[in-house]
């Protein structure tokens, strides 16, 4: 049987201290706090993201979304408990395979891509920056010394954010509004 959550406030955390998986407490700025709470925000952005897909596009995506959701609660898993291994090479290949294969049929990028070319695009790309922060923040985990932190936190969070982006290009219901460089005078 699993573990039943019967009380949702604990008053532990309200000298400004958490608790890790482990068993430690630590102030809720240390940085495993900060990236355990960055993939929490991402994994709350991909549930807006399944809500708005509910709303007309494939049925399919809405499962892959869930799946990356669970990947996330791994890799936070990963986080929480040193020595973790919850997350696996096999989700790294799984956003590849769907990058490569979604490239295949969009058109070659000829400049930045400004957000927002339709509700789902604009979530899309809101969830892939906060993808890139998490990646940052787990990365300051690393540069902490924090020990033994699964290899693949960084690696699945990289091409997460790699994932988004192209997903926000497949979700654009317009054409894609490109950055205009400006034009330098006196050059």
């Amino acid at each position: 049987m699993g573990y039943r959550i019967s009380k949702v406030y604990t008053r532990t955390g309200d000298d400004g201290q958490t608790g890790l998986a482990d068993g430690r407490r630590v102030g809720k700025t240390h940085p495993l706090v900060q990236a355990m709470g960055a993939v929490d925000e991402l994994n709350a952005h991909l549930g807006v993201l399944k809500a708005l897909l509910a709303q007309g596009h494939n049925p399919g995506l809405k499962q892959v979304l869930e799946n990356i959701q669970q990947h996330l609660f791994n890799l936070g898993g990963d986080l929480a408990l040193p020595g973790g291994r919850l997350l696996d090479t096999g989700a790294v290949a799984a956003l590849e395979a769907q990058i490569d294969s979604w490239n295949e049929t969009l058109p070659p990028l000829e400049n930045f891509i400004l957000p927002g070319g339709s509700q789902a695009n604009a979530q899309a790309h809101l969830a892939r920056a906060v993808a890139r922060r998490a990646e940052r923040q787990v990365q300051a985990v690393f540069a902490a010394g924090e020990k033994p932190v699964n290899p693949l936190t960084r690696v699945y969070l990289n091409r997460l954010g790699d994932w988004l982006f192209v997903l926000a290009r497949v979700l654009d219901e317009s054409p894609e509004v490109l950055w205009q460089q400006p034009h330098s005078k006196g050059r």
